[in-house]
């Protein structure tokens, strides 16, 4: 995130001549990393949220969330999401790393890290370019191969125990049983959901939503903003489904290529 910003600020001043120097001033949210949670001994995960939460807060993040600790075996229950809730209190209120704007300014190996760190991302984005640009890249599966050769290699790096994720290659044990409640939803909250959805399809205007959508379309053929036709659509309570169907009828399916 520190050399995040380095790189925003340097292209939005010097690439793209930004006037506004408010403009150059790179602001993100931070989501701690659901890859990272296990489903064994998922209690653990509340370690791992709270180093990764901390690390988002001392790298100067504007918002956080928190992923709770049963998030690898199904839809956070009410008890792990409050869990998730406090260990964001506890950073903001009782550890003190809020108080200050860049806690971690001055340390020569964070510093060493960040101009690494920006170094390497500006090559890759050298590279991108020689490829040409981002468009070009995808069509050649660059990314995609990228993302599978990293995956491969992180996974290989715990297969040799290179790499170590506590609770599943290294003090696992195999014969615990689960000891947190799991989140459960009833079936009748998809029928009420569905009969909600009739209701509101019976009640509206359908002749204004049939409109809205004709709107869309025209916009998405000729290249126009799409954001003025989208928020009519919303006003005319068009469903979400309703508008993809719209947008596939002029842009059809977007299906990607297998590159390894």
């Amino acid at each position: 995130m520190r050399a995040a910003r380095r790189i925003w600020a340097r292209a939005m001043r010097d690439k793209y001549k930004a006037k506004n120097p408010r403009s150059w001033l790179c602001r993100f949210h931070v989501q701690t990393a659901g890859c990272s949670l296990t489903a064994q001994q998922p209690e653990i995960n509340i370690v791992r949220t709270a180093l990764e939460a901390l690390a988002g807060v001392l790298g100067g993040c504007q918002s956080l969330h928190t992923n709770s600790m049963d998030e690898a075996l199904a839809l956070p229950s009410e008890k792990a999401v409050e869990i998730a809730l406090r260990t964001q209190q506890i950073i903001a209120f009782e550890s003190g790393a809020a108080n200050v704007i860049d806690p971690l300014g001055g340390s020569y190996y964070i510093e060493k890290l960040t101009d690494d760190l920006e170094a390497e991302a500006e090559s890759y984005f050298r590279k991108i370019d020689e490829l040409g640009g981002v468009v070009k890249a995808i069509e050649q599966g660059f990314f995609q191969r990228e993302i599978t050769r990293a995956a491969y290699e992180y996974q290989m790096a715990l297969s040799r125990r290179k790499k170590f994720h506590v609770g599943v290659n290294e003090f696992a044990n195999p014969g615990q049983k689960l000891e947190i409640p799991l989140l459960e939803i009833d079936e009748s909250v998809e029928r009420d959901h569905v009969a909600l959805l009739r209701r509101t399809k019976a009640g509206r205007d359908n002749g204004a939503v049939r409109d809205s959508l004709t709107a869309l379309k025209t916009a998405a053929a000729s290249g126009r903003n799409l954001m003025p036709p989208l928020l009519e659509c919303a006003r005319r309570y068009t469903t979400l489904g309703e508008i993809s169907d719209a947008l596939t009828a002029v842009f059809g399916k977007y299906r990607e290529q297998p590159f390894y």
